[in-house]
């Protein structure tokens, strides 16, 4: 036993556009200095790696697959990451020292549900009103 608490793993989705008004160097800057900032959480253990997305996609459902992206430009999610952390509220925190939020990105953080998915109990799929019952 090391002594360290139990941590937990959340998905960080990163979300938005560069703010209109920054220069390519601005940004540029704000990229440079992220992964600087992520770089150290990994080599700490409290970040794992992620990854860009492209902008190209594709969307499958019963009736069609339909060629992406599909948000609208303030939905847009760019990337994702994995935060290690002994809570949401610490996964938060140390997101919000994230450089490129001075920019206009912001990110959305769930935790990872290691149960397998059940029909009886209530999850993101379930409809709204059967999550009451």
């Amino acid at each position: 036993m090391t002594g360290h608490p139990a941590s937990s793993e959340y998905l960080v989705l990163s979300r938005g556009q560069w703010d209109e008004h920054l220069s390519p160097e601005e940004i540029q800057s704000a990229i440079d200095d992220f992964y600087a900032w992520h770089g150290k959480l990994v080599d700490e253990g409290k970040m794992r790696s992620g990854s860009r997305l492209t902008r190209e996609g594709k969307r499958v459902s019963r009736d069609a697959v339909i060629d992406g992206p599909f948000s609208e430009s303030k939905e847009v999610i760019g990337g994702y990451w994995h935060v290690l952390a002994g809570s949401l509220d610490e996964a938060a925190a140390l997101m919000a020292q994230n450089p490129t939020l001075a920019c206009g990105l912001e990110f959305e953080i769930r935790p990872l549900d290691t149960e397998r998915a059940s029909a009886f109990v209530a999850g993101n799929e379930t409809p709204g009103a059967r999550r009451g019952r």
